[in-house]
């Protein structure tokens, strides 16, 4: 099948976008790492639209307001300024939202900082091999 020849200018136009899906924009602006883990929070209830509770399947626009939670996150406001329904370089998805999320008090900040450093560190990780054989020798000495 022969090609049809570029117009001038050597790149292909592409149409201007007036809405896209949710779940595609939040992948492509880099808010969550793929399209499943967007959808999966669209269908949690993680995700509103200018106030309402979002499905994946819901067009956005430039002017919407997302409300986003995750857990152990503070939850996340943001304004889209701009569409794209294919991945683009980081900087640039960057600039498709603009993030109007308030900032934290100082006491919520200390309250953070002092629930990391009171936190449990978990030290060990999974036994390797020494570990295990130690404690079937242990075990076996016990009985």
């Amino acid at each position: 099948m022969p090609r049809t020849p570029l117009p001038p200018g050597g790149e292909e136009e592409t149409p201007s976008l007036d809405s896209v899906r949710l779940d595609v924009w939040l992948d492509v602006s880099c808010v969550f790492p793929t399209r499943s883990r967007a959808g999966a929070a669209c269908e949690a209830g993680k995700v509103d639209v200018n106030g309402a509770r979002a499905k994946p399947h819901r067009r956005v626009r430039p002017g919407d307001r997302l409300a986003i939670t995750r857990a152990a996150r503070p939850r996340r406001e943001i304004i889209v300024r701009g569409l794209a329904e294919r991945s683009i370089p980081k900087a640039r998805a960057r600039l498709l939202y603009e993030d109007v999320t308030p900032t934290a008090s100082p006491e919520v900040l200390e309250a953070r900082r002092l629930d990391r450093m009171l936190a449990p560190r978990e030290v060990e990780g999974r036994p390797d091999k020494r570990d295990r054989r130690a404690r079937i020798r242990r075990k076996r000495s016990e009985r």
